[in-house]
């Protein structure tokens, strides 16, 4: 259940008449995963958007990640104008933003001009695995843990030195120790407690493996709903460090030691709160439909390693023996495998271990749903279960590359089927945009590697 900060229309009129409200931040997730929007006055958006909505480029869901426009997006190109979306807010997501002064935000959903749904918009390809999954009488449950690392160095300190000799907040492993996580307790603190403020239910913050990595666990929820308070809390870790003279990063694989995960915990009930994936009689824990569940992620994992696996860098995470999963296989409470099967009777979810701190959670979600639905709708039986060390195991395999998944997302006729056509063609163009600016750049690595030495 969401915490009373939440806010509704009424409350923002009357923040507007009091002066305690002046802007309100207007977003939508894009293909990275990133808030991108406008910060509307208060009472402008009062008059106007909170009954037309507002307007964005198209473009917004068709640049890489350094906004630069690409080409092979049927949606918006040079061909086509680059003309607008409509920004449509959803009111249950307004919000405080507690970090920047007299600021409230929420998020919105996209269509075009004419009124049709945007299908590629993650948010909207979320919304309809949900929404398959309600015509079926369940609902999702998610939870998404999500680990950052944090220096002791601003954004553009860091940017202008190329990101070299930054100075993390831990210099030793500080996984669960009380010490270590003192040193950055006030930055910690105050993004917990500002979260609190934004209608998050925060459950705990504890260090990591890697040299100043931390996590912050909020409870679960609604799959959609836990999705849009993973992109407010991302965006708005970043905006507090960066307030703090500090600077945090959720990119999947910083360095050569641990990467940054994002585990997400999943389960389906039904709409009347009953406990369909569970049943303790069964040795497994789960019913038939929750065997059916687990076997539709083993089935689809290979395929959804795009949604999984968005950027080149989040490949360098799959590493033997470094916690992150190669394997794909199932278990009970194993942290060695892809799917880890945790909790019993109303507890019982199933971890997905493969995403990084990169993800977009509305994709890896809904990739999960629909993974899920397969599975039950076509009865799948559940392999038994893996036990021992998945590392040393002949599984199939996390793909190792970007261009092994991309090959394999392009080639699944599931997909497709599953997605449309459209989302597909999308999610591909943007891995190989991502793989051809990889190509043409020159790398620290080939230059330590052949200055001197070739």
């Amino acid at each position: 259940m969401e915490r009373k900060q939440r806010l509704n229309l009424d409350d923002l009129r009357s923040g507007v008449d009091s002066g305690e409200i002046d802007t309100v931040a207007v977003a939508i997730t894009d293909m990275q995963g990133r808030l991108q929007g406008k910060r509307v006055h208060a009472q402008y958006f009062i008059d106007e958007v909170a009954h037309h909505g507002t307007e964005g480029c198209n473009y917004l869901l068709a640049v890489d990640i350094d906004m630069n426009t690409v080409r092979g997006y049927e949606m918006s190109s040079w061909d086509t104008g680059y003309g607008d979306f409509v920004m449509t807010p959803d009111f249950s997501t307004l919000h405080r933003v507690a970090w920047q002064p007299g600021t409230v935000g929420l998020l919105c959903d996209l269509s075009t001009v004419d009124g049709q749904p945007v299908a590629p918009s993650p948010r909207q390809i979320l919304r309809r695995q949900v929404d398959r999954l309600a015509d079926q009488g369940m609902v999702a449950m998610a939870g998404t843990e999500l680990e950052f690392i944090v220096f002791h160095d601003t954004y553009e300190a860091a940017w202008q030195g190329g990101y070299r000799g930054l100075t993390p907040a831990n210099l030793y492993n500080v996984d669960y120790s009380m010490l270590g996580t003192a040193r950055v307790e006030p930055l910690l603190r105050r993004i917990r407690n500002d979260m609190t403020s934004a209608g998050m239910t925060v459950e705990s913050a504890k260090g990591e493996c890697n040299l100043g990595q931390h996590e912050i666990a909020f409870k679960y929820r609604d799959a959609l709903g836990t999705a849009d308070n993973h992109v407010i809390y991302k965006t708005g870790a970043k905006e507090i460090a960066a307030q703090e003279g500090m600077a945090l990063t959720f990119m999947a694989k910083y360095d050569e030691r641990e990467g940054n995960s994002c585990h997400i915990h999943l389960s389906f009930r039904g709409t009347d709160g009953s406990m369909v994936m569970a049943d303790e009689s069964d040795p497994s824990g789960m019913s038939a439909l929750g065997r059916a569940f687990v076997a539709g992620q083993l089935a689809h994992a290979r395929e959804l390693s795009l949604f999984f696996a968005p950027q080149i860098n989040s490949y360098k995470r799959y590493v033997d023996g470094s916690f992150a999963p190669t394997s794909i296989r199932w278990g009970h409470d194993n942290r060695t495998i892809a799917f880890r099967l945790v909790g019993h009777g109303p507890s019982l979810r199933l971890e997905n271990r493969i995403p990084g701190g990169d993800v977009n959670p509305y994709l890896a979600i809904a990739g999960i749903v629909a993974a899920g639905l397969d599975g039950i709708d076509r009865g799948l039986e559940l392999e038994p279960e893996f036990t021992g060390n998945g590392y040393v195991s002949d599984s199939p395999r996390v793909p190792s590359s970007m261009h092994e998944a991309l090959k394999l997302w392009t080639e699944s006729d599931w997909v497709r089927d599953t997605f449309g056509a459209e989302v597909q063609d999308h999610y591909a163009n943007m891995a190989r945009v991502e793989i051809a600016a990889f190509g043409a750049a020159v790398t620290d690595w080939e230059r330590y590697r052949n200055f001197e030495r070739i």
